[in-house]
């Protein structure tokens, strides 16, 4: 695979790094870019990595794909005793995004519902408050002999409105609904929302990214009057036992790719790591694991734009400028030094400044995190956007997945992006389509 991907990228070093001129191929994600838009297309190594960085990143492929179990096997022991799925790769699907839908479904991938107190202690300084008997997720499947902690069901009411032309469209709202182990209902004091995994390509980049160049991105008092005014989460990093810039997961509440991880493990799987041990301090999964399985997503490619040539594709890219949505998709990042050689030093299309924004009330979840109020996310990197639903066919967008398209996920904005959101409603028909064919580019 490394191999034929390096071939893809070094048939494009001719190529400049620039956006919108005829032949021009926007290296997304610097050196790490491959050349592919087929359903594999996210889960391909960075073309530059060292022979060394390929084994590791194999090794990391190998843990990213291993099924859990119940103790005390020999293999792969820790899965429970409660659960939403067994294996990393069963929520992210070829490396993407997941299905909205509750449960496991047909691909394995849940709709995961994150919950905290209203009030209590939090473990972590600022973090959000664990429910008793839920934890911060809730887990609704069990090994054995155990018991889910609850039923989710998923459920969804139409929004109906009309472009500026009079076309009509529907959005849809999802309403969950949660069912305890006892049969009641979860109580409505608790602050509940609804996520489905994201993709996890190119995460190594974004880790790389310094933080102050996020900070000289942030405006949290929107000092420049553009309405705009994102600002980074602080989160706690359990390593150093201290605050760090959150960059990771769609609240921005995970400061590093190994954190995430072992989160990933304690609530998705219930697997207990040196991170996220047991009461007593015991754990399950070792260091070395943990770090096999950040390490291959530190270390996937990104794939390439595609139909650069393409009118409409060059009129949407404008588009995109003029109505505003570059205000916190940002096009373009540098990352720093960092000990992965492929990943120093590259200048990388996201679209995404990483940063919290308000993104109005009909997106928002009624829980915090750290700093993250209900109505704030993390801008979502685009790139590979195009590529989402050849992944994984019905794939969702937004946090919850309720967009099935590209244009429900812009007509739900609203906050800071309501300018935006109203200046592509409000676009003629063919300049709408020009738009989304940008974006189905990337």
């Amino acid at each position: 695979m490394r191999a034929s991907s390096l071939l893809l990228v070094l048939g494009c070093t001719a190529c400049l790094d620039g956006i919108g001129e005829p032949g021009v191929l926007p290296l997304a994600g610097g050196a790490t870019t491959v050349i592919d838009r087929s359903s594999n297309a996210y889960s391909f190594p960075a073309p530059n990595l060292s022979d060394e960085e390929l084994d590791l990143h194999l090794e990391g492929d190998v843990a990213f794909e291993a099924v859990f179990v119940s103790p005390p096997a020999t293999i792969n022991p820790g899965l429970g005793p409660v659960f939403n799925n067994s294996a990393c790769n069963r929520c992210h699907v070829r490396d993407g995004r997941g299905l909205p839908v509750a449960g496991q479904g047909p691909l394995g991938s849940p709709l995961l519902v994150r919950v905290s107190a209203s009030d209590g202690k939090a473990v972590v300084p600022g973090g959000p408050v664990p429910v008793p008997g839920l934890g911060l997720q809730v887990q609704d499947h069990a090994i054995f002999g155990a018991t889910p902690e609850a039923q989710v069901e998923l459920a969804y009411d139409e929004v109906s409105g009309r472009y500026g032309d009079g076309e009509p469209y529907t959005l849809r709202r999802p309403r969950i609904s949660i069912t305890l182990a006892n049969g009641e209902p979860l109580s409505a004091a608790v602050l509940s929302s609804a996520r489905i995994p994201p993709p996890v390509f190119g995460l190594g980049l974004l880790e790389v990214v310094p933080d102050d160049a996020l900070r000289e991105l942030a405006d949290p008092q929107d000092g420049d009057g553009d309405g705009i005014s994102g600002r980074v989460n602080e989160v706690w990093h359990r390593a150093e036992s201290t605050t760090r810039v959150g960059r990771f997961g769609w609240k921005a509440s995970e400061p590093t790719l190994l954190q995430q991880a072992a989160a990933a493990y304690a609530n998705d799987m219930g697997v207990t790591s040196s991170l996220f041990p047991e009461e007593d301090g015991s754990y399950e999964l070792a260091l070395e694991t943990l770090t096999s399985a950040a390490f291959y997503t530190q270390t996937l490619a990104v794939p390439a734009r595609t139909a650069l040539e393409d009118p409409d594709v060059q009129q949407g890219e404008a588009l995109f400028v003029d109505v505003g949505c570059v205000a916190c998709h940002v096009e373009t990042l540098e990352t720093g030094e960092h000990e992965i050689d492929a990943l120093a030093q590259q200048r990388i299309h996201a679209y995404s400044d990483l940063l919290l924004h308000d993104v109005g009330f009909d997106l928002a979840d009624g829980r915090t995190d750290y700093f993250a109020s209900a109505m704030e996310w993390r801008t979502a990197p685009l790139w590979g956007l195009g590529l989402a639903q050849t992944v994984l066919p019905y794939a969702g967008l937004l946090h919850d997945g309720r967009a099935r398209d590209l244009a429900e996920a812009i007509l739900w904005h609203g906050g800071e992006a309501e300018r935006a959101k109203e200046a592509f409603r409000t676009l003629p028909a063919s300049e709408r389509a020009a738009l989304l064919a940008f974006l189905r580019s990337l």
